[in-house]
């Protein structure tokens, strides 16, 4: 490249970083600077970084470098790429897509919070769990049990009581299928790594949970997102993909994707079965958002059992702070599964276990269970009538509301718009998998505040923004 040229390409240049005296290789300072831009306040959130080729004529690099810093940069949530866009700097204050913990900052009780998928809020858990801890206290030998180290696939009174529990709830699982994990996320992230290795291709839906997404990138595989629709993941894009490519596992929330809420129709998870079988790949079937029996649709684990990793977890029905859950595998499985746990963490800790199965035999499991089941449909009617007229997708007993965003309106200014008016939810960001366009849509959660006249509250405001344009556009 002539001098000339190198230096047009400067000028054209909206950034221009300096990579001279940077350690490590010219990739990787590339994405040390952009870091610091963005930590100077140099490149601001939304900022459209230069083209690939662009930027490479201007550094005297080659274009693959520039590529490879910008990817080592979206790995590490500084930026986003979008496809027939460019690359943007992200809002590292919101949907930094590697964040996808976003409990309430200290100092804003005072707002109302629809960004989090929690259990809803009830007296009767903190009565719950003192009465399990009484019980516990009330039988030394157990006490003492817990005190030891267990099996890794938990002690066979505790996959039990978990079975015993399945039954009532309308799903046959054998304790010879199952293993204790510290919840759904640990979940999530032993059926990767034990089923799949770097490199290796994962599918999920396009709109995906955040967490699965994290895991994914730091096991290093492959991710790669299909469309869904009202009935769940689109199968003849699926299928296109597995002729081109060869998946090693698809995962889905089929009862309720979360952050859309779509549940997968019947037809739907039988042809997903049929492409698993003749593709050879595994599906990881998240229930962790359970739904009662009557908006349940079979579960791929009793349509797949040879080849489908079943996950629950008790964070959504008891309490979060237990992080007890549990996977149900294939026997075939399961010494990788064991293999994957002891390198985590040994086991589940026996204690937390031990006061979630007390907590299941007392009853009061079903009762939270049915009561939230119920007060979450009351919250989804609720919506409803306060967001009459805005467009949306959601389960009619779920946690989540995918809302599309009417208008002018971008999805980091409505969450920002939201969060000046009390409000916090979560834009698409987060959970949108690869490079593909990010939808204007935000997740709103029905079920953290502690009343519905605090829910009401918040979607009256949201619904407020939703009939106005956004701060300083005029409407002619």
């Amino acid at each position: 490249m002539t001098i000339d040229l190198q230096e047009k390409a400067k000028r054209r240049c909206s950034w221009l970083p300096v990579l001279e005296g940077r350690q490590g290789s010219r990739y990787q300072a590339l994405a040390d600077a952009l870091s610091e831009a963005i930590d100077q306040g140099e490149l601001q959130p939304d900022t459209r970084l230069p083209p690939q080729r662009l930027l490479a004529d201007a550094l005297g690099v080659t274009t693959g470098t520039v590529t490879r810093g910008y990817a080592e940069a979206e790995r590490r949530g500084l930026v986003a790429a979008r496809v027939g866009s460019g690359t943007y700097v992200c809002d590292p204050q919101i949907n930094a897509r590697p964040n996808f913990y976003h409990l309430q900052a200290e100092g804003e009780e005072s707002s109302l919070d629809l960004s989090l998928s929690l259990m809803v809020p009830s007296p009767r858990r903190l009565q719950g769990l003192q009465e399990a801890m009484q019980s516990l206290i009330q039988d030394p030998q157990q006490l003492a049990e817990v005190l030891a180290y267990q099996s890794e696939r938990g002690q066979p009174q505790q996959l039990a009581v978990f079975c015993a529990w399945f039954r009532r709830l309308g799903m046959a699982i054998e304790p010879e299928q199952l293993v204790v994990t510290d919840g759904g996320q640990h979940g999530i992230f032993l059926a990767l790594q034990a089923l799949l290795s770097p490199g290796e291709l994962l599918v999920t839906d396009q709109l995906t949970y955040p967490g699965t997404i994290a895991a994914a990138r730091e096991l290093h595989l492959r991710h790669q997102g299909v469309p869904l629709d009202a009935e769940g993941i689109d199968l003849q894009a699926l299928e296109r993909l597995c002729q081109q490519q060869k998946p090693r596992a698809v995962y889905l929330m089929p009862d309720q994707n979360n952050p859309t809420g779509v549940c997968m129709s019947a037809a739907r998870r039988e042809g997903l079965v049929a492409l698993a079988r003749q593709y050879d790949f595994w599906i990881i079937e998240d229930a962790v958002q359970f739904m009662p029996p009557e908006f349940r649709q079979q579960r791929l684990a009793d349509l797949a059992p040879e080849r489908c990793v079943y996950l629950f977890s008790t964070s959504k029905i008891l309490a979060g702070g237990l992080r007890v859950g549990v996977m149900a595998a294939p026997q075939s499985l399961l010494p990788r599964l064991t293999a994957a746990l002891r390198a985590h963490c040994w086991m589940a800790p026996p204690l937390m276990v031990a006061l979630t199965c007390a907590w299941i035999e007392s009853g009061e499991a079903d009762y939270l269970l049915e009561w939230q089941w119920q007060e979450l449909q009351a919250r989804q009617q609720l919506l409803s009538e306060v967001l009459e007229g805005a467009e949306y997708s959601r389960h009619p007993a779920g946690f989540v509301v995918w809302l599309h965003l009417p208008g002018d309106w971008q999805t980091g200014e409505f969450v920002r718009a939201a969060a000046d008016a009390g409000v916090r939810v979560l834009g698409a960001e987060p959970f949108s998998v690869g490079n593909q366009p990010v939808p204007r849509a935000v997740r709103l959660c029905v079920s953290p505040p502690a009343s519905r006249e605090k829910l009401r509250e918040a979607l009256q405001r949201l619904q407020a923004l939703l009939n106005s344009p956004p701060r300083g556009r005029a409407v002619f």
